[in-house]
């Protein structure tokens, strides 16, 4: 099973993260300075939150987490199959250890991913969004630092 990713850009984390515990009714499942994200179970969601107060737009990307690498590998093929190109960026990002997979959509970018494990670090950005220069993709914090995904 699988579940839609919602990346968001808030204004104030704090707020954020008192609202949407709120809203679904759930605790954040990783809580960090500047970020938050929630495993929500019903609907299959995972909301991620960044902190960013000058993001000219709320949404800072989208992607699918799966559960294993070989999806993340099934679904690169597939899509390469059917003429997608999927750029491979395993590493750390957003606290974790992460296989994933990058595809650039008409309204931009989305990740399929799976996380390994955690990690206390953020990690780096994403060299695809850097490339990409795609607002929708990553968030910048106050010290400058440009933020990966989900």
């Amino acid at each position: 099973m699988s579940r839609l990713q919602l990346a968001l850009n808030v204004p104030d984390i704090d707020s954020a993260v008192d609202f949407y515990s709120k809203l679904f009714a759930t605790e954040p499942n990783k809580r960090k300075p500047g970020y938050a994200n929630f495993a929500i179970a019903d609907p299959p969601l995972k909301l991620v939150l960044f902190e960013n107060a000058t993001a000219t737009a709320r949404l800072n990307h989208l992607g699918v987490e799966v559960f294993s690498s070989d999806e993340v590998t099934a679904h690169q093929a597939r899509l390469t199959d059917d003429g997608v190109a999927a750029i491979e960026e395993n590493g750390t990002c957003c606290f974790a250890k992460q296989d994933k997979v990058w595809v650039d959509g008409p309204d931009g970018s989305w990740e399929i991913y799976t996380v390994l494990e955690n990690s206390d670090s953020f990690g780096a950005s994403s060299e695809h969004v850097a490339d990409a220069k795609d607002q929708l993709s990553c968030a910048t914090v106050p010290e400058g630092e440009t933020r990966c995904c989900g």
